[in-house]
């Protein structure tokens, strides 16, 4: 027995040996940064994981009726896409376009490939497939001027109005997380979205016919886009109608196309907002942060007067700064044309006064 319990110990001592001596192999052999860093935590990924997806996981609870859903449309978001979904001067149309047969069968006939167009242009509920992707886009982005901003009850409402107008839900509907997936079997291009096999195989044949080749190739190959010198500037200057944040930028169609790529040049020929002088006040913050620059120039019209436009029309007025401080704050239209410019409740009375106070000096 003695014997036994000896060797049982040796045993234990070889096998505590070996395990030492495996730990000290896999930890030689760890990368240099195998102890840097941690694991998320649940808070730190919930933070990321914000999605909605097809099958609705991620989706917050929540519910807003037809009714309630129109009355944050006109208020946040008719000003931009009109009262109905329509358009109104500044983005393509949200509704149109679809039939109670295409409610039916799930495909927009109109976009079946050869088959004649019923609709002017393509809109968005003709084209987007999931009911998800519409709620979080408007959760996520709108309004466009103040995004993050509806609640979860507000965008049921919201997603809830559009789908009324696009006779998908009745007037007197409600929707919410329980049943919106219910919903989702009626928007008219739920079977319009296509899975082309060959763009996502990784083994086998892919999506091109063409023989490799890597030189002394018989063709050469160029990639370009262009538009016929009758059509450059069918929709104005395009290089006046993009944010002038990020590196994007249209080309001055009002100019014959360049020989070759502009580049840096057409980058460069976007003016930058400078800051304010005086007071200490950052104007060029304040545009920024509330997105003004997405629709007005310093000196170029984008969808909005330039700021020097709205200075030079207001020149000389005793009450420029308190005119143009409300109207930042109020919005309005017909004073430039018949594009809106939405209200603008997040901004402060201060900032509002310090902005129109530069624009009133002449924006520079």
């Amino acid at each position: 027995m003695k014997s036994m319990f000896k060797l049982s110990r040796q045993a234990a001592l070889v096998a505590a040996t070996l395990s030492a001596l495996t730990f000290g192999a896999a930890h030689a052999q760890n990368k240099p940064w195998h102890d840097i860093g941690r694991d998320a935590t649940p808070a730190e990924v919930k933070a990321w994981d914000i999605d909605v997806r097809p099958d609705f996981k991620g989706l917050p609870k929540g519910a807003g009726s037809v009714s309630m859903g129109e009355e944050v449309w006109v208020a946040k978001c008719a000003s931009c896409h009109g009262d109905f979904g329509e358009s109104n001067e500044v983005f393509t149309p949200i509704i149109g376009g679809t039939t109670k047969k295409d409610i039916e069968t799930g495909r927009v006939a109109s976009l079946v490939e050869g088959a004649p167009a019923t609709a002017p242009q393509k809109t968005t509920i003709m084209k987007v497939a999931t009911l998800s992707t519409l709620w979080d886009y408007i959760n996520r982005a709108m309004p466009w001027n103040n995004p993050k901003t509806l609640t979860a009850d507000e965008v049921f409402g919201v997603t809830a109005y559009l789908l009324n107008l696009a006779e998908i839900v009745p007037a007197d509907f409600t929707l919410s997380d329980q049943n919106i997936a219910e919903v989702q079997k009626r928007m008219p291009n739920r079977n319009g979205m296509v899975f082309y096999e060959p763009m996502w195989k990784v083994n086998g044949k892919g999506d091109v016919k063409n023989v490799a080749c890597m030189k002394d190739c018989a063709v050469d190959p160029k990639v370009q886009s262009f538009l016929p010198d009758f059509a450059r500037d069918a929709h104005g200057n395009i290089q006046e109608q993009n944010r002038v944040i990020g590196p994007v930028r249209g080309a001055d169609t009002t100019k014959p196309p360049p020989k070759s790529l502009e580049g840096a040049a057409a980058a460069a020929s976007v003016v930058a907002v400078a800051p304010a002088a005086g007071a200490g006040a950052n104007v060029n913050n304040l545009l920024a942060a509330n997105a003004c620059t997405a629709c007005h120039g310093v000196k170029n019209k984008i969808v909005g007067p330039a700021f020097v436009e709205i200075a030079a029309k207001h020149a000389g007025r005793a009450d420029a700064e308190t005119y143009l401080a409300g109207k930042i704050k109020s919005g309005g239209s017909g004073v430039y044309g018949p594009v809106p410019m939405p209200p603008q409740p997040q901004v402060s009375d201060a900032d509002a006064l310090a902005m129109a106070k530069w624009i009133a000096a002449g924006a520079k």
